[in-house]
């Protein structure tokens, strides 16, 4: 279904709010110049740290890393944490409420600024990305060469790491295959379709949007027929406002989802003996995207996030969102220096057609459009 080697043209969009970090106190103040005397607040790159053994040993000494809206089911990020929490015992990983959006991980920073609570690093899609680049720290990891340029910020303020493809993810027991988005609109799917999220605030919501523009006439410089394309499937009482969970569909609530490909097969997985899961990209332009990393620029724990930056685009962390079905921001380059995992790299479906996915200015243009049109289109 899908391509392994996709044609990157932009940045991506992803998930994330109220936040629950334990084992933490209010007050605290960010951790700007530790006992290296490195001002990891300020650190641009591994330079500043006199390599990775000093960033180690300034995390280390912080002691523990904040994330936010990591679902574990979520492109492998289980096992992603706890390959970092095996590799570094010494931090502490605070995982604040899996299920946030994009929009609510930089809320939950800005609410909670100044206090060590607060997000270390975001894990965000394009236009939340682009539109809160005064949230971000600017860092360039070790690994900054073989990250496509169109892919990240120039300063390191954002950088794309994993994506996939907008697929169709469907209960064959509840519904028929749909072959084409028109299908969606029968009534065999009436109050059956759903999104994941809002694409005013979620990244993969975003997506779906954009997957129903370029393949109703449209394109990543228009996503008006996609707006259109949900306006008519919630007039036919066929558009299903319910996010999406491993629960909801066992429960049979969302029988047809429109997610990421690697999400939609994950859901799959879980589901083995409880609930068939069949996943499809529709012929035609395919629509891609990835999410983007960022380190919050108040972050309490500067050193801890600048290493979890560091992880997240190394060898071991690029070939842990293979194993979870999505495609690594390196794999071009690992596939060169034969450091990727081939086995899974071979395994990914190959996408026939077009691939699009929208640049900095058209995703930030989308979601301008979204933002004035999008309630009033599915109310």
């Amino acid at each position: 279904m899908h391509t392994k080697r996709l044609a990157i043209a932009g940045t991506a969009v992803a998930a994330a709010l109220a936040l629950a970090l334990g084992g933490c106190s209010s007050d605290a103040t960010a951790s700007s110049t530790g006992a290296s005397g490195v001002d990891a607040a300020t650190a641009t790159n591994l330079e500043a740290f006199g390599g990775l053994a000093g960033l180690e040993e300034a995390a280390k000494a912080e002691g523990a890393l904040n994330v936010i809206a990591l679902p574990r089911d979520w492109a492998n990020y289980g096992a992603v944490l706890d390959a970092f929490a095996e590799k570094y015992p010494e931090i502490t990983i605070n995982e604040a409420t899996p299920d946030a959006s994009s929009a609510e991980e930089i809320q939950a920073a800005q609410s909670l600024a100044g206090q060590d609570t607060a997000p270390d690093v975001f894990d965000v899609g394009a236009a939340v990305a682009l539109a809160n680049t005064d949230q971000f720290a600017p860092y360039q990891v070790a690994t900054w060469d073989d990250i496509p340029d169109a892919l990240k910020e120039q300063s390191g303020l954002w950088v794309g790491d994993y994506g996939g493809y907008m697929a169709i993810g469907y209960d064959p027991d509840a519904v028929p295959e749909p072959t084409s988005l028109k299908d969606l609109l029968g009534d065999a799917y009436k109050g059956k379709v759903a999104i994941n999220g809002d694409p005013t605030q979620a990244g993969a919501a975003f997506a779906a949007v954009g997957m129903a523009a370029v393949q109703n006439g449209g394109s990543v410089d228009d996503f008006q027929p996609g707006i259109d394309f949900f306006s008519e499937l919630n007039k036919a009482g066929n558009f299903l406002k319910i996010d999406p969970t491993p629960a909801t569909i066992a429960s049979g609530e969302t029988p047809v989802v429109l997610d990421w490909d690697y999400l939609n097969v994950g859901y799959g997985t879980d589901l083995e003996g409880q609930r068939n899961w069949e996943v499809t990209v529709l012929p035609g332009t395919g629509y891609a995207g990835y999410y983007n990393q960022a380190v919050n620029v108040d972050a309490p724990h500067p050193a801890a996030a600048r290493l979890w930056q560091e992880f997240l685009y190394s060898d071991e962390a690029q070939n842990l969102w293979l194993a979870g079905g999505a495609r690594p921001v390196r794999a071009e380059a690992m596939a060169e220096a034969g450091t990727i995992d081939e086995e899974l790299y071979n395994a990914l479906p190959v996408i026939d057609g077009e691939t699009v996915v929208p640049d900095a200015d058209q995703a930030a243009a989308a979601a301008e459009l979204l933002g004035t049109t999008w309630a009033a289109a599915v109310q």
